[in-house]
């Protein structure tokens, strides 16, 4: 199905459950939720749940910008079209930021950001000396060494599998998506997402942070400090994709 120019899978019926709105990582796509929306199925029969290819990944076409409020933008007009009404947001890596922009510009009743911090810390600088090599035919190189970081090997085969082939780790997706990282300051993006969990906060809206290990104990002050009412939980022994190290344990998480 499309919703907004964006291939998407569309499961259940509106009743008044919040809807659910699933956005992927960078360069994978919305294949990845498999297990989640067929664990979500078993325990949550018909919820209304959307599953959306990023622009530029899987079936969506591609842009010419991937700046992250117009991503954020695109997204909205395909849950509108979908019909969803103030969804609660799941995102998964730079899922979880955009799920976090969303939610902070548009209706929404939650956000599960799924093993993302909002603060970049040293990562611009990792991609600005990478930037060589992301401009020139190796840029795999540095996407491949990221990956090795993400602790695939922590995952059940089939879940290993699904990360290792659901993916499309174009050029033009890792230079538009991490643009903003390599051109702008820590400190200035920093502020921009404390202003979106200011307004977060100001409109009640619920925020858990599910993550594959301890999180960081200054980042983990820093979020708590923005939002005092976020739920940050530990699915231990997952690496960077717990909701697919424990598919089961993360959509409790999001019927809970």
């Amino acid at each position: 199905m499309r919703f907004g120019g964006l291939s998407a899978d569309s499961r259940g019926t509106a009743d008044d459950r919040p809807p659910l709105v699933f956005l992927h990582g960078l360069s994978y796509d919305r294949r990845q939720w498999g297990p989640v929306l067929n664990e979500l199925a078993t325990v949550e029969g018909d919820r209304r749940a959307l599953a959306l290819d990023l622009p530029g990944h899987g079936g969506s076409p591609r842009r010419d910008s991937y700046r992250l409020d117009e991503v954020v933008g695109v997204l909205h007009q395909a849950v509108t079209e979908a019909g969803l009404d103030a969804p609660i947001v799941v995102g998964h890596s730079l899922g979880g930021v955009l799920a976090t922009i969303y939610a902070a510009t548009y209706p929404a009743r939650g956000v599960v950001n799924v093993d993302q911090p909002l603060l970049v810390g040293g990562f611009g600088e990792v991609l600005r000396r990478a930037e060589p090599v992301l401009r020139s035919p190796a840029y795999g190189e540095v996407w491949n060494s990221m990956l090795a970081r993400m602790h695939i090997d922590l995952l059940p085969p089939e879940a290993r599998e699904l990360v290792r082939t659901a993916t499309t780790p174009r050029q033009d997706l890792l230079l538009g998506y991490w643009h903003e990282v390599m051109t702008e300051s820590a400190a200035d993006l920093g502020e921009r997402r404390a202003r979106d969990l200011e307004v977060i906060h100001s409109r009640g809206i619920a925020y858990d942070y599910v993550t594959g290990g301890e999180p960081d104990p200054a980042y983990r002050h820093w979020l708590e400090s923005a939002l005092p009412d976020v739920a940050v939980t530990v699915l231990p022994g997952s690496g960077h994709f717990p909701h697919l190290a424990h598919p089961a344990e993360f959509t409790r998480i999001l019927t809970g």
